[in-house]
C-alpha cells in the first residue's frame, strides 16, 4: 500500500500529537534529540508542528514555543497544519476514536499508541486507512519498547504461527515478583506499586487483565491473520493469587505470570488471560518485574522470546517514534498484515473446551477421608492426579498435634493433561459434599 500524500515526498513530515502526558512528551523530546539522524535515516525531516492536550498551563518539562495549540484533537487531527496526528489521549471511544478517524478520512496516516481503541474498533479503522490509502500504525500499543507487532507483521511473514503468549502488563508482573520473592500478600504489593506510580490510583484494569486482553487481542490478529475479537477472550486477573499459591509453584518447579495466551486449536483460535504456572527452566519465567515479555510459537524459526520494557515515557515514545519514521519513509503496509478484506473471521475456542495441567488449591477440613473424598470426585471426572500435597501451618499442628480438628488445612492437587470442563465439574461436586470451606483456587500449567 502507498502513502497518500499532497506535500512533495523530500518536504518535512508535519506531526501533530494529540496527549501531552508521559509518552506524548517523551515522543517530543526524542524527535527534537533525534532529528538530524531521522532525517538522514528517513531522507526527509520530522516536524512537531501542532500538539492538543487538556491543560495548557501544565509543566511538561518540554518547550512548546512555536508549536499551534488546539483544544480539540479532533480540530487538531482535521488541521492543514499537520500530515500526520500522534494519538495519546487513550480510551476506546470519545475524543481518541473520533480525531483517528477524522484524520484517516483527511488522508492523513495515525500513530496511536491506543490498545483500547484498536481492540475495539481496530479492523474498521485499518479498513479506512486502507481505503484512503494511509497509514495506521500501532507499535506502541502492544507490548511498550517490544517491536513484537512489526515482528508478528513483517519479520515472520514466512512463517505460520500455532501459539504466541506473553507477559504484557508490567503491573502485574510486578506484584507477582515482589510476592514470590519477599513472601507479600497481593494488597501489600500492590499498595507498594501504586506509591511507585506502577499501578493506577484504580489498578482494576491491570490486575483483573483487562489491559492483557486488549493487547492480546491486537496480538491475535497480527499473528493469524483474523479479525480482532476482543470478546472472545476469557479473562481472569491476580487478585486471588496468594502467597502460598507462590510457594508452591516454586516447591513443584513454577513460577506464576499473569499470561495472555492465544493458540490456534481443533476447535478454533484460543484466546485467554489468567495466572499461569510456567516452568522455571522457560525463558519467560526469568522475567521479573516491570518487564514484558513475549513468545511465539511458529514453524520455521521453532521459538523466539522478545523481552523489554512494556510500558513507561521512552520505551513507548521509542515504539511511536519507529512509526512515525516508518510514515516519513513512505512505509506503511496493511495495518494487520492482511487487507481487511482478507482477514478471517475465526471460529471461537470455548474455554471450557481448554485442554492441559492444573494446579488446584483447596482449604480441605482435616479429617479422615476428606482428601479421599476429593480423589475420587477427580477420577470420576477422569482426571488423573500427578501429585497430592497437604499442608498444615506450623500452628495449627502446635494447636492439634492429631491433626483432627476438622479446621480447614491447604490440599494441592497437580492434574495431568485435562479439560476446563472436567476440572469445573468435579470442583462443584467437590464444593457441594460440603469439604472444602471457601471457592477453590484453581491456576492453568502452561508447559513448554
Amino acid at each position: 500500500m502507498t502513502i497518500a500524500t499532497s506535500t512533495p515526498p523530500n518536504a518535512p513530515l508535519r506531526i501533530g500529537i494529540a496527549g501531552l502526558g508521559t509518552v506524548g512528551a517523551s515522543v517530543l523530546r526524542i524527535l527534537r534529540r533525534r532529528e538530524n539522524a531521522l532525517a538522514d535515516r528517513c531522507g526527509r525531516a520530522i516536524r512537531v508542528t501542532a500538539v492538543s492536550a487538556r491543560d495548557r498551563k501544565r509543566d511538561r518539562g518540554v518547550d512548546l514555543g512555536g508549536l499551534s495549540w488546539f483544544d480539540d484533537p479532533v480540530a487538531l487531527a482535521a488541521s492543514s497544519e499537520i500530515d500526520c496526528l500522534v494519538e495519546l489521549v487513550g480510551g476506546s471511544d470519545g475524543p481518541a476514536k473520533a480525531a483517528v478517524e477524522a484524520a484517516l478520512s483527511a488522508g492523513k496516516s495515525v500513530v496511536t499508541a491506543n490498545k483500547a481503541l484498536l481492540a475495539h474498533h481496530g479492523v474498521a479503522l485499518a479498513e479506512l486507512a486502507e481505503a484512503n490509502g494511509v497509514a495506521l500504525a500501532f507499535e506502541a500499543s502492544s507490548a511498550g519498547g517490544i517491536p513484537v507487532v512489526k515482528t508478528l507483521r513483517e519479520a515472520l511473514a514466512g512463517n505460520t504461527v500455532t501459539r504466541l503468549y506473553g507477559i504484557l502488563n508490567g503491573t502485574c508482573n510486578y506484584i507477582l515478583s515482589r510476592m514470590e520473592l519477599e513472601g507479600l500478600t497481593f494488597e501489600a504489593c500492590l499498595k507498594d506499586a501504586q506509591r511507585l506510580g506502577y499501578a493506577e490510583a484504580d489498578p482494576t484494569f491491570d490486575v483483573e487483565g483487562f489491559d492483557t486482553a486488549h493487547k492480546l487481542a491486537i496480538l491475535t490478529s497480527l499473528a493469524f491473520g483474523t479479525k480482532i475479537d476482543s470478546e472472545a477472550i476469557h479473562v481472569e486477573g491476580i487478585s486471588s493469587i496468594a502467597p502460598l499459591d507462590l510457594k508452591m509453584a516454586d516447591e513443584l518447579g513454577y513460577r506464576i505470570k499473569l499470561l495472555g495466551v492465544a493458540e490456534r486449536t481443533k476447535t478454533g483460535i484460543e484466546q485467554r488471560v489468567h495466572p499461569t504456572m510456567v516452568p522455571k527452566s522457560s525463558a519467560i519465567a526469568q522475567v521479573m518485574g516491570v518487564t514484558n515479555a513475549v513468545t511465539i510459537d511458529a514453524d520455521a524459526v521453532r521459538e523466539i522470546t522478545l523481552v523489554g520494557p512494556g510500558a513507561g515515557g521512552d520505551p513507548t515514545a521509542s515504539a511511536v517514534v519507529a512509526d512515525i519514521a516508518d510514515v516519513a519513509r513512505g512505509v506503511a503496509g496493511m495495518p494487520f498484515g492482511l487487507p481487511v478484506a482478507r482477514l478471517e473471521v475465526a471460529a471461537r475456542a470455548p474455554m471450557q473446551r481448554h485442554e492441559g495441567g492444573y494446579y488446584i488449591r483447596l482449604a480441605v477440613a482435616d479429617r479422615p477421608g476428606a482428601a479421599a473424598a476429593i480423589a475420587t470426585r477427580m477420577a470420576e471426572a477422569d482426571i488423573s492426579l500427578e501429585s497430592i500435597v497437604q499442608r498444615r501451618s506450623e500452628a495449627a499442628a502446635q494447636r492439634d498435634p492429631a491433626g483432627r480438628s476438622g479446621a480447614p488445612v491447604p490440599v494441592v492437587l497437580i492434574t495431568y493433561a485435562t479439560s476446563e470442563a472436567a476440572i469445573r465439574a468435579a470442583l462443584e461436586k467437590v464444593t457441594a459434599d460440603g469439604h472444602v470451606a471457601e471457592a477453590p483456587q484453581v491456576i492453568r500449567i502452561e508447559r513448554e
